[in-house]
């Protein structure tokens, strides 16, 4: 595998890190949003990740049949779909005609599990790519 490969491997997987960091961080944001509707409440979002497709490089290049990785990409952002929580609060101002008030489906304990592994897997691609950039600055040397 070619130090562009690992440089675009880790840089594919921070840039999907950081998307799923954010995502998670408005999750939280709007953990305690209150809604007189079950259509204008806030849902959890998670972004989906996807294996990048290979180069016509990358397919031809390789001697063994194995393709190196790819890397990944977000395919896209869902919703969840775990229902909502709803409570009695008849003298909230945004109380449906029932009194009942519609809250987001975000689990916060959950969305603070997600942030901590983003936030390591961003933090070890950095690593890799740090440890791929010293190789090639004492290759370099090697030639002086």
């Amino acid at each position: 595998m070619s130090l562009a490969n690992i440089f675009n491997i880790a840089g594919s997987a921070m840039s999907a890190q950081t998307i799923r960091l954010n995502t998670t961080a408005s999750n939280m944001a709007n953990a305690d949003s209150v809604s007189s509707s079950v259509g204008e409440t806030y849902r959890a979002r998670k972004p989906v990740f996807e294996l990048q497709a290979p180069s016509l490089e990358q397919v031809t290049d390789t001697d063994s049949g194995l393709i190196p990785g790819q890397g990944v990409h977000v395919a896209g952002i869902v919703e969840s779909q775990a229902p909502l929580r709803t409570a009695y609060e008849p003298s909230h101002p945004l109380a449906d005609e029932k009194g009942y008030v519609h809250y987001p489906n975000v689990n916060v304990v959950e969305e603070m599990a997600d942030m901590i592994s983003a936030s390591r897997s961003f933090q070890i691609n950095a690593e890799i790519m740090n440890t791929a950039k010293q190789m090639v600055q004492r290759a370099l040397t090697l030639g002086q």
